[in-house]
């Protein structure tokens, strides 16, 4: 169960990241609202994963769901642009990510 949650806190990180970036420097009311909902949601289940998983893979990979979630979220929703240098980077966090998993 604690899997479940830390892939879900990871994408609640993608959530506020992205309803944050909608907020305008919390000047909009409701993506405001979502992103301090989402944030709040987002720790709690990180705090439940760290129940019973490592601090330092717990960490990681809630982070790391939330970078590459919101990469892929500002290229296809906010028409961010798209390089293979990013990439790269992208597919060495995933690629980072699957480790930390596997060795957990």
């Amino acid at each position: 169960m604690s899997w479940t949650y830390l892939m879900i806190a990871g994408l609640l990180e993608v959530v506020w990241a992205y309803y944050m970036k909608q907020s305008d420097g919390f000047s909009r009311l409701i993506p405001s609202l979502i992103t301090v909902v989402a944030m709040l949601a987002s720790f709690d289940l990180l705090a439940l994963a760290m129940r019973t998983l490592p601090l330092g893979t717990s960490y990681t990979i809630w982070t790391g769901v939330g970078a590459i979630g919101t990469f892929a979220l500002g290229i296809f929703l906010l028409g961010e642009p798209v390089s293979v240098p990013r990439l790269l980077a992208a597919l060495l966090i995933i690629a980072g990510l699957l480790l930390m998993k596997f060795s957990a």
